[in-house]
């Protein structure tokens, strides 16, 4: 835990597997205030953010950038104050020397659900923009392209060792983006 005058330094922080041995999420961040920094495969910084429940944004997380997600390190806070949480995710920033690209230019890809359109293979995207289709064909096409999508994540969570169960939100299927429920 931490106040506003005792910032903890990045590098102070230990290393926790994104996923565990047991293929679970840090179950200790459930329900946490907190900052966290996400690191890559050689410990690369790739995101900084913070959350009310920082188990709930690491599962976020890790279905968008599945291949950017091996490390965190987590600071947690007592109650909550976006101060406090934005003070230590500007100094986690300055002290990387560069902004991370999940907190750059690549935000959106980190932050939002995955909008299924952008990865659209060429084939799907003519049958897509066929004039001959109409909407509901539309929405068919496009709940196929997220089911694509989807059974892709989950086939490199699965190689990484995750056992959790990941469910998507069906609705938002429909609308081409994927995101957790």
């Amino acid at each position: 835990m931490t106040t506003e005058t005792n910032l903890p330094d990045l590098a102070s922080l230990e290393y926790t597997a994104y996923i565990d041995d047991s293929g679970q999420l840090p179950e200790q961040f459930q329900g946490e205030i907190g900052v966290y920094a996400l690191f890559d495969q050689e410990k690369v910084l790739q995101f900084v953010g913070y959350s009310r429940d920082v188990y709930l944004s690491l599962r976020q997380h890790l279905v968008r950038q599945p291949q950017k997600c091996y490390w965190v390190k987590v600071q947690t806070i007592e109650r909550p104050s976006r101060t406090v949480l934005e003070n230590i995710e500007n100094a986690w920033i300055a002290e990387n020397g560069s902004i991370p690209e999940g907190n750059g230019n690549n935000k959106e890809a980190w932050t939002q659900p995955i909008d299924v359109k952008t990865v659209m293979n060429p084939e799907e995207q003519a049958n897509y923009q066929n004039p001959a289709n109409d909407e509901l064909a539309q929405m068919k096409i496009i709940k196929n392209v997220a089911r694509r999508v989807e059974t892709e994540i989950l086939r490199v969570l699965e190689t990484r060792g995750l056992q959790m169960q990941i469910r998507f939100n069906p609705k938002l299927k429909e609308e081409g983006l994927l995101d957790l429920k």
